[in-house]
């Protein structure tokens, strides 16, 4: 791609009400725009790192032998009904339709996956069932704030499984939980697993995981030293206290929810009326758990943990592009066309070889506008063609996380 045919360019200033970094560098580098409160268009090269983050996710899921499918954000009151949540969720938007039925927008989908994956368990020798999906949620929250971190429309990857006994649950729950750290892994994140209340869902524990950054809303009590944290509404514990793990001092601090997991128990399969017989031919309940991850929220969280004041920091594999390749102009014409043609053949290498090149081939902006706008867009790799690199017939490169940029040959260079 070249920055020539983006239609979507970055700005030269933030948005004035950015209240985040993620509001802040998301919308100024053209990766997002804001349709109204809590509502965003997700632009070619915020696209591009949001399809990342979904694609990590579906390989790992796939690999513990989740099922995707994709079930239907309008869906009916009677379900709702069904399990008592039609006026007990207050987030929950709700449809009148000119037939005078009445509809509600997906905030979750608990009240569709119940009775989807029920029509399908007959036997004990149906069972477990995991499937997940990835689809727009709409919730309508009082006040939409930081960016895509809190919103009324926003992406979520929702899993849900169903069990025979209570140990075929507990078992692939610590396999997801094992398979979310690595989802976070990938995406350049080092996630805490919480411990918190179940909510509304169960009364046993559930797990949430943060990432722990000043712009976090939730308040966390976590080692600094181990993997222990509590949400502060559930601890048992006091900051300054011992941690019960390894003894260091325990630390109250800011954490991003990126991820939750919930025994749900038999909660929505006996509200449906979901039943299975087992091998000894009696008719037992099956049981569920859900787990869920913010997608969207999660391209918020990335840019929350890994930013400057110039602007983003892609973690290699969710980048928008491998390489951020820019050209500077000289006012001799034969060595503006040797710079061209040096990174259109470097493009066209890289692009063999698997790699996604975004090339500021901007003829009309100075050397300033295409590195700070480099530093702002946070690609990986930049690497700068000009008169000055080739008479010493090399390139500059630098890594995003790096303060300091090198000459590298042309036949060393290796993306």
């Amino acid at each position: 791609m070249k920055y020539s045919e983006l239609f979507a360019k970055p700005s030269k200033t933030a948005p004035h009400d950015a209240d985040s970094a993620n509001a802040k560098f998301l919308a100024q580098a053209g990766f997002i725009h804001q349709e109204m409160a809590g509502v965003y268009s997700w632009l070619p090269l915020g696209l591009k790192v949001l399809k990342k983050v979904e694609a990590i996710i579906r390989e790992e899921l796939n690999e513990i032998g989740a099922q995707e499918i994709l079930m239907p954000a309008l869906q009916p009151k009677d379900n709702w009904e069904n399990t008592g949540r039609w006026d007990a969720m207050d987030v929950l938007f709700k449809l009148q339709s000119q037939t005078d039925r009445q509809y509600a927008l997906g905030s979750t989908h608990e009240e569709i996956v119940t009775p989807l994956v029920g029509s399908f368990i007959n036997s004990y020798k149906d069972l477990p069932v995991a499937v997940y999906q990835i689809q727009s949620k709409y919730r309508d929250e009082l006040r939409a704030k930081s960016g895509i971190l809190r919103g009324r429309e926003f992406g979520m990857k929702d899993l849900y499984s169903f069990h025979a006994t209570q140990e075929d649950l507990e078992q692939y729950y610590e396999k997801v939980k094992q398979t979310y750290l690595r989802i976070f892994k990938r995406c350049g994140l080092d996630a805490k697993v919480v411990e918190s209340s179940g909510g509304d869902f169960t009364k046993k524990y559930s797990h949430e995981f943060q990432v722990i950054t000043p712009a976090g809303e939730d308040d966390i009590l976590a080692c600094p030293n181990c993997t222990f944290a509590q949400n502060i509404e559930i601890a048992t514990m006091k900051a300054g206290e011992a941690c019960p793990s390894c003894g260091n001092s325990l630390e109250s601090v800011k954490g991003i929810e990126i991820g939750n997991i919930f025994d749900l128990n038999d909660k929505f399969t006996t509200a449906f009326g979901i039943k299975y017989t087992d091998e000894y031919g009696e008719q037992k309940i099956p049981i569920m758990g859900c787990y869920g991850i913010g997608t969207t929220r999660l391209v918020g969280a990335i840019v929350e943990a890994h930013h400057d004041d110039k602007g983003m920091i892609w973690p290699d594999e969710v980048a928008p592009a491998n390489v951020h390749l820019v050209t500077l102009n000289s006012k001799d014409e034969a060595v503006n066309e040797k710079v061209l043609a040096t990174a259109q053949g470097l493009r066209d290498t890289w692009e063999k070889a698997g790699k996604e090149v975004f090339w500021d081939d901007r003829t009309n902006a100075s050397a300033g506008e295409k590195l700070g706008d480099a530093d702002l867009m946070g690609l990986s790799f930049r690497v700068v063609v000009s008169p000055k690199t080739l008479e010493q017939n090399g390139v500059e490169v630098k890594r995003r996380d790096e303060d300091e940029a090198k000459i590298v040959g042309l036949d060393e260079i290796v993306m």
